[in-house]
C-alpha cells in the first residue's frame, strides 16, 4: 500500500458524558474506519478528545498528539479523517488556523460527510458551515447562560454541587440541591470552628478535614490550601447565592446553608482581619504539647525523634536556648505527657462545684430567653432603617448622571443588602431554642467536668483544643520537677482554681467551730 493511502482518525465529543451517547466516540470511530476502508486507507492511529469545540485547539490533547505525530512522520503524507466538520472545530478562526497547520505537515482533510477541495467555492462552503456552527454554539451558550441567570436570580444553584452538597432526584419530583449527610457535618464543624477561633489558622482547618477519612482528599491524602480558601469564602455554605461573572448579586438561596450567614460573615471578618502566624510545619501529631509548653527560661520546648546505635527510636522534648541551664537536656515524651495527663485530672471540679456551675449556666440561659422579645424589636427596627437607606440610595441613583457616582451607589446598595441578609437571618433565628439547654450544653459541660477524657479519647485537633480552652497561657515545665502552677482559663478559675479536687463547698453551718448557746 502506498504512503499516500495512510491516515489517522480524529474523534471528538464536547464532554466526557457524551462518550456513551448515540453520537459518542465509538460511533464516530466506526464511521471513520468504514470510510477509510472504502477508500483504501490504512489506519495508522486513532485519537480521541472529549473537550468543547470552542477555544484554542492547542488545548485539545488528542489534536496536539496528531500534530506531533505528523511532525515526527514528515516523510509520509497522511490523511486526517473525522466524522463531521463540526467535530473538527466550531470556531472560524481556530478552524482555519488548524487547517493551515495540518496542510503545513502535508496532511489532507477527509470526512464521510463533507467533500474537501482547494477551490474558492469549497473554501467559502467550509467558512459558511463553520460560521453557522459557531453561531449555533454561541446562541446555545447564550440561551443556557440566560436560563442559569434566571435560576440563580431566583436563588437556585445551577453549577456542579460543591463538597458538602449533592443533587438528588426523588422519584416523581424535580432535582433537589441538598446537603450531603456524610461531608456536611464535617464542613459545619470546621467552618464554625474557624469562625469561633477554635481553629486559629487555615492550616488547622485543613488538618481537621484531613483527619476525617470520609472527607474527599487528593491521591496524597492531603487537601490543598486553595481548596480550604474556596470553602471558607463560598457564600453557598452560608445559604446564599452570588455569581459575579453573570452579574448575579448576593441573595438568599433556596437551599439550606451548612452554616448560618452570621457565621459566614464572621469567617470573612477573620480572613480580612489580622493574620495569624501560620502553624509550624513541625507541629505534628507525635508531639501535641509542642508550642504549648515552655522551659523555665521562657523558651518553648521543641520535640523530635532520635535513634540509638541499636536502631531503637526515642521521642523527647528539650530546650534549645543555649543560654539556659537545661539546654540540650532531653525530657522523655512519655514522662512530660504523662505528667500533663495527671495535671488535667486535677482540673476536674468536685460534683458539688460542677452542679453549682451547671445551675448557674441554666439560670443565665433562662435570663437570655427572656430577652428574646426585646431583641426582636431591635432587629425589626434595624431592618426598617436599612430598607429606608436602600430607598434613599435608589432615588440618588435615578438622579445621578456620572458613571462613577452610580457605581459607588450600587456598591453601597450591595453592602446594605448584605447587612439586610444578616439581620433577616438573625430575626428568623431569634426565638425559642430548637433544643433544650441540657442538650445544647452537653459538650461544654462534658469538657468542664472531665477535660482529661477529651485529651485521652480525642484526636490531634481535640488535644490542641484542650490546651487552648483549659489554659490561658503556655505551661511552664521544670526538668526533674514537673509543671509549675499553670494559668487557667476563666471557666476553670471560676470552678475553684488549681487542684480543684481538694476544694469543698462551704457547709451550711459555716467554717467556725460550734459554740454552746448562752440561752
Amino acid at each position: 500500500m502506498s504512503d499516500n493511502k495512510k491516515c489517522v482518525i480524529y474523534c471528538r465529543v464536547s464532554d466526557a458524558k457524551q462518550k456513551t451517547s448515540g453520537h459518542g466516540l465509538e460511533s464516530q470511530e466506526h464511521r471513520c474506519r468504514k470510510y477509510a476502508e472504502d477508500n483504501g486507507y490504512e489506519v495508522a492511529g486513532v485519537f480521541h478528545d472529549d473537550v468543547s469545540g470552542g477555544g484554542d485547539h492547542k488545548k485539545r490533547p488528542a489534536m496536539k498528539a496528531i500534530l506531533e505525530f505528523l511532525n515526527r512522520n514528515k516523510s509520509t503524507k497522511y490523511a486526517v479523517i473525522f466524522d463531521d466538520i463540526k467535530r473538527f472545530s466550531r470556531d472560524i478562526y481556530y478552524y482555519w488556523d488548524l487547517v493551515y497547520k495540518l496542510e503545513a505537515q502535508g496532511a489532507t482533510l477527509k470526512s464521510p460527510n463533507f467533500e474537501f477541495s482547494k477551490t474558492p467555492e469549497n473554501k467559502l462552503q467550509q467558512s459558511v458551515t463553520i460560521s453557522a456552527s459557531e453561531f449555533e454554539r454561541e446562541t446555545t451558550k447564550r440561551q443556557n447562560d440566560q436560563k442559569k441567570i434566571a435560576r440563580m436570580e431566583a436563588g437556585h444553584h445551577t453549577f456542579n454541587a460543591p463538597i458538602g452538597y449533592q443533587f438528588v432526584k426523588p422519584r416523581g419530583e424535580k432535582k433537589q440541591f441538598v446537603q450531603d449527610k456524610k461531608t456536611a457535618p464535617i464542613l459545619k464543624e470546621a467552618m464554625e470552628g474557624y469562625a469561633s477561633g477554635r481553629f486559629q489558622t487555615k492550616h488547622e482547618v485543613r488538618t481537621f478535614l484531613e483527619e476525617h477519612p470520609e472527607f474527599p482528599t487528593g491521591k496524597s491524602g492531603k487537601i490543598g490550601n486553595s481548596r480550604v480558601d474556596k470553602i471558607l469564602t463560598n457564600p453557598l455554605y452560608g445559604g446564599c447565592i452570588e455569581y459575579e461573572p453573570y452579574g448575579v448579586t448576593l441573595r438568599k438561596g433556596q437551599h439550606e446553608g451548612i452554616i448560618s450567614w452570621e457565621t459566614f460573615c464572621a469567617i470573612q471578618d477573620r480572613l480580612k482581619g489580622r493574620a495569624h502566624a501560620p502553624a509550624r510545619k513541625d507541629l505534628n501529631r507525635d508531639f501535641p504539647l509542642r508550642g504549648s509548653v515552655s522551659c523555665v527560661c521562657g523558651n518553648s520546648l521543641t520535640a523530635s525523634h532520635s535513634r540509638s546505635h541499636t536502631g531503637k527510636h526515642y521521642a523527647y522534648y528539650l530546650c534549645q536556648n543555649k543560654r539556659c541551664d537545661q539546654y540540650g537536656k532531653s525530657i522523655r515524651r512519655d514522662l512530660i505527657e504523662g505528667q500533663f495527663e495527671e495535671l488535667l485530672k486535677t482540673l476536674a471540679p468536685t460534683h458539688q462545684l460542677f452542679k453549682v456551675a451547671h445551675n448557674m449556666l441554666a439560670m443565665q440561659w433562662e435570663q437570655r430567653k427572656s430577652m428574646v422579645s426585646e431583641h426582636k424589636i431591635i432587629l425589626k427596627k434595624q431592618l426598617k432603617d436599612i430598607e429606608k437607606k436602600v430607598d434613599i440610595v435608589l432615588d440618588n441613583i435615578v438622579n445621578a448622571t456620572r458613571a462613577s457616582v452610580i457605581e459607588a451607589f450600587e456598591k453601597r446598595i450591595d453592602g446594605l443588602e448584605k447587612e439586610k441578609l444578616l439581620i433577616e437571618e438573625k430575626l428568623s433565628s431569634t426565638g425559642e431554642p430548637v433544643r433544650p439547654f441540657d442538650e445544647i450544653s452537653r459538650t461544654a459541660m462534658l469538657f468542664l467536668k472531665n477535660p482529661s477524657k477529651i485529651w485521652e479519647l480525642g484526636g490531634f485537633v481535640d488535644k490542641r483544643a484542650v490546651l487552648k480552652l483549659a489554659f490561658s497561657d503556655r505551661l511552664v515545665y521544670e526538668r526533674n520537677v514537673g509543671y509549675r502552677t499553670p494559668e487557667l482559663s476563666l471557666p476553670f478559675k471560676a470552678l475553684g482554681g488549681f487542684f480543684m479536687q481538694e476544694n469543698q463547698m462551704v457547709p451550711r453551718r459555716g467554717l467556725e467551730p460550734p459554740r454552746p448557746c448562752e440561752h
